[in-house]
């Protein structure tokens, strides 16, 4: 099955398994992978997206255990009929997103930090999000899943389910639309990648107390700059 030239356009190179599956998921959200229809095989996934067969393979297994897709003996891989449904809760406003976000993100970067280890990952989203000109819509996905992967630097799979959860609903269509006026202004974008390398490298340090300090201190520009109570 070949790829349209619209979703060709949507795909750019990605680095790990986690982002393969993130792009795949979100299709299936939005509709573009309907439920029932057939994905594109391992070999043209890996080709369009530049990534190893491995890590498309991987990325699949991921979508598997989540009910996500089925594989289905000598016919290939399709989204679930009925794909598991994730809605956000009821009180899952912005606000009360960066209020969580206050509490659990500053304890990841601390225990992060305990490891100290540099993560190719988080580099090349923090990279992607340095790009010039600015794409929204890649900014966008990586800030989310840069916050996602200072869990993944934990190495405790608990806080990446809940960081999975958080990463969801950075991805509704309220938060979006407030964080992209947020982030309208000149400078503002460059601002928070300087404040994301700065958590990062406290954590590649394995410096706990400034990764923490200098979260609690992105999260409350982030609220700011959001014009949220």
């Amino acid at each position: 099955m070949a790829l349209s030239e619209e979703q060709t356009s949507r795909f750019r190179p990605l680095q790990r398994y986690e982002q393969v599956a993130e792009r795949l998921a979100a299709d299936i959200r939005s509709g573009a992978l309907a439920p029932g229809e057939r994905l594109p095989s391992e070999r043209e996934l890996a080709r369009t997206l530049e990534v190893s067969r491995a890590s498309v393979r991987e990325a699949i297994g991921a979508l598997q255990l989540q009910g996500v897709v089925e594989t289905r003996a000598g016919a290939g891989t399709f989204v679930a009929a009925r794909p598991p449904v994730s809605e956000p809760p009821h009180d899952a406003s912005p606000s009360a997103v960066l209020e969580a976000r206050a509490q659990l993100e500053p304890a990841v970067a601390r225990l992060a930090a305990a490891r100290a280890q540099r993560d190719p990952a988080a580099e090349n989203l923090m990279a992607a999000m340095e790009a010039e000109p600015v794409d929204i819509t890649v900014w966008n996905t990586s800030d989310r899943l840069f916050h996602r992967q200072l869990a993944a630097m934990t190495g405790n799979p608990v806080l990446l389910a809940f960081a999975d959860h958080v990463a969801s609903l950075m991805d509704q269509p309220l938060w979006q639309r407030l964080r992209d006026d947020s982030i309208a202004e000149a400078g503002r974008t460059r601002l928070h990648v300087a404040e994301h390398r700065m958590i990062y490298e406290a954590i590649v340090a394995g410096d706990g107390e400034a990764a923490a300090f200098y979260c609690t201190q992105h999260i409350n520009r982030v609220r700011a700059y959001m014009e949220l109570s």
